[in-house]
């Protein structure tokens, strides 16, 4: 799966699943491959509640207060992916950096 095909799955399922939109967006430069989801600018006066929310809906303990940050390989990508469209992850995405 490429970054963009997870973009749109990310997105489309996290909206979905919770009514609402969330900001999905790719990595520039050197961080091309890595995706952040976010709050959206709209709903940051409630950020701590929404970023609660994201990681309901991803399956997580919590999300870092600047968000969600994906790594850039297909394993990160799918497991993302399934979280989001309320799965139990398929694959769990190792650490490629040391």
């Amino acid at each position: 799966m490429g970054r963009d095909e997870a973009i749109t799955r990310i997105r489309a399922a996290l909206r979905k699943r919770s009514g609402k939109s969330w900001s999905v967006r790719g990595g520039r430069g050197t961080s091309w491959g890595w995706i952040d989801v976010d709050v959206p600018p709209a709903r940051e006066a409630n950020r701590a509640e929404e970023l609660r929310e994201l990681a309901r809906l991803m399956k997580l303990p919590s999300v870092h207060d600047q968000g969600l940050l994906i790594p850039a390989s297909s394993d990160y990508y799918r497991e993302a992916v399934d979280r989001a469209e309320g799965r139990e992850p398929s694959v769990i995405g190792k650490p490629y950096w040391d």
